[in-house]
C-alpha cells in the first residue's frame, strides 16, 4: 500500500522550510520587542471550552472541530483556534497577578474540518497575539498596527484593512432586531445557511459569501448606527489613532468576524492578490470572554494571521532586516500627548527597536516604576509641557544622561547612543 498525506495536509518540504524558519524567526523578534512574550499551549483541549468561547452556532464548532471521547470519557478537541486556549491558560495560572496588561503571543498549528482550498487547510499554521488587562482604544490601535506593521515588514504592501465597531451586547441586541425586520420580507431570497443562522445568530448572515446576498445586505441598516455612546467614541478613538499612525483603513460594517466572543472594535487586513480568500489576519476586542470563562472580568483585544496565507502573499519577497535591539519605554501623558506617542511608537518600532508603553493611562511615577521594572535601558516621555515645546525628554539610564530633543531626530538620537 502506497500511504499519502490525508486531504488537507501537506508536507513542509527542506526547500521550502528555510522561508518558514525565517519567517517565524521574523515574528519572534518583532513580537518580543514589542513587549509581547511566547506562550504555547496543548495541542488539546476539553471540547466544551470551544463551545462555550467560539459559540455552538459558529461554523468552527458546528462543523470543523475534530473531537472524540478519550478512554477516561474526556471529550477532547484538537486546537481550532488558539484565543480561547490562551485565555484557559491565563485563568489557570493567574497570569494576571504579573502584570497589568498580559502582552502574549503564540505560533501554532490548528486543525478544522473544512473544505481545502488554495491557503486554507486543514491543518494550519496561525500566530497572533492576545492583550488582556486594558479596555482603552490605544490598545486596539497597538495591536492593529502590529499586525499591519508585520504584514508590510514582510513586502506585502497590496493589502487592505477592514475595520467596524459591532459594540457591546446591548448595542448588538438592539441591531439584531433591526436587522432582522430588514430581512423576514427578504427570507426567501437568503441561501440555506443564512436561513439557518436567521433565528440562531443572523448577525452571522454578514458573514456571507454569496454574491446575491451581499448585494441585498448593502441596503441592510448598519451597525455603526447602532453604537452605544460609550462604543462611538471608544470607535472614534481607535480611527484617531490609526490616522496619526498613518495605517490606511477602509471601514466596512459588514465585518462581524465568525467567532461569538468578539465586542466592540474588529478587524480584517486582507491581500489583493490572493483572490476569493484573501483574508490573512483578523482580530478584534473580546472584553467578555475572561469572564465567561471562569475568570475575573479582564477586557482584552488580539489578531490571528494564518502562515499560509502569508507565504502566498510574499510570493518571491523575502524582505526580513532586523537592527540591534535596544529595550525601550514610552511615556504619553494626556490626550494630545498620547496620540503623539502613538506615532512616535510606531515610528520606534518600524527602526527596529524593542518599545513598550502604557495602555492603563496610569500615573507617570507608575509608568517609571514599570519602566524599572521591564528593565528598559530608555526611557521617553512626553508630556503637556513636551507637546508646547515639540520635544521629547530621553533619558539614558544607563548614564543617567537626560536631554530634551526634537520629536523629529528621536530616532537618530537613539541610533547614537551607545
Amino acid at each position: 500500500m502506497k500511504f499519502r498525506s490525508i486531504k488537507g495536509t501537506y508536507d513542509v518540504l527542506p526547500d521550502v522550510s528555510n522561508k518558514w524558519k525565517s519567517i517565524e524567526s521574523y515574528i519572534h523578534k518583532n513580537l518580543n520587542r514589542a513587549g509581547y512574550n511566547e506562550i504555547r499551549t496543548p495541542i488539546f483541549e476539553n471540547t466544551e471550552l470551544f463551545k462555550r468561547s467560539v459559540g455552538l452556532d459558529s461554523d468552527v464548532v458546528s462543523k470543523e472541530m475534530y473531537s472524540w471521547i478519550d478512554q477516561g470519557g474526556t471529550d477532547l478537541t484538537l486546537k481550532p483556534e488558539y484565543t480561547a486556549s490562551v485565555v484557559r491558560s491565563y485563568i489557570q495560572n493567574n497570569l494576571g497577578a504579573n502584570l497589568p496588561v498580559s502582552k502574549l503571543y503564540y505560533i501554532g498549528d490548528l486543525f478544522r474540518r473544512e473544505r481545502p482550498q488554495k491557503g486554507r487547510y486543514r491543518q494550519f499554521r496561525q500566530f497572533g497575539i492576545e492583550a488582556i488587562g486594558s479596555k482603552y482604544p490605544e490598545q486596539d490601535s497597538e495591536v492593529i498596527s502590529i499586525a499591519y506593521n508585520l504584514i508590510t515588514g514582510l513586502g506585502i504592501n497590496d493589502i487592505t484593512l477592514k475595520l467596524n465597531s459591532i459594540g457591546s451586547s446591548e448595542t448588538r441586541k438592539n441591531y439584531k432586531q433591526a436587522l432582522l425586520k430588514f430581512l423576514k420580507p427578504k427570507y426567501d431570497q437568503l441561501s440555506e445557511t443564512s436561513r439557518n443562522r436567521f433565528d440562531s445568530n443572523p448577525l452571522r448572515i454578514l458573514d456571507t459569501k454569496n454574491k446575491s446576498e451581499i448585494e441585498l445586505l448593502k441596503k441592510a441598516p448598519k451597525i455603526t448606527e447602532y453604537l452605544s455612546k460609550e462604543d462611538d467614541l471608544h470607535f472614534t478613538e481607535v480611527k484617531t489613532y490609526l490616522n496619526d499612525l498613518s495605517i490606511p483603513f477602509t471601514l466596512d460594517t459588514n465585518l462581524v468576524r465568525g467567532l461569538d466572543y468578539y465586542t466592540r472594535t474588529t478587524f480584517e487586513i486582507a491581500s489583493n492578490t490572493l483572490g476569493a480568500q484573501d483574508a490573512i489576519c483578523g482580530g478584534g476586542r473580546y472584553d467578555k470572554l475572561v469572564g465567561s470563562l471562569g475568570g475575573k472580568p479582564s477586557p482584552a483585544v488580539g489578531f490571528a494571521a494564518g502562515l499560509e496565507r502569508l507565504l502566498l502573499a510574499m510570493g518571491d519577497k523575502n524582505e526580513l532586516a532586523n537592527k540591534e535591539i535596544k529595550k525601550i519605554y514610552l511615556i504619553g501623558l494626556g490626550d494630545k500627548a498620547r496620540s503623539t506617542m502613538m506615532k512616535i511608537l510606531n515610528n520606534i518600532r518600524s527602526s527596529g527597536y524593542y518599545v513598550e508603553f502604557d495602555s492603563l493611562r496610569r500615573s507617570l511615577k507608575a509608568q517609571l516604576r514599570e519602566s524599572n521594572k521591564l528593565g528598559a535601558s530608555i526611557t521617553i516621555i512626553i508630556g503637556e509641557q513636551e507637546m508646547e515645546e515639540h520635544c521629547a525628554q530621553i533619558k539614558d539610564l544607563t548614564s543617567g544622561n537626560q536631554e530634551s530633543v526634537p520629536f523629529d531626530s528621536i530616532i537618530s538620537y537613539i541610533e547614537d547612543l551607545k
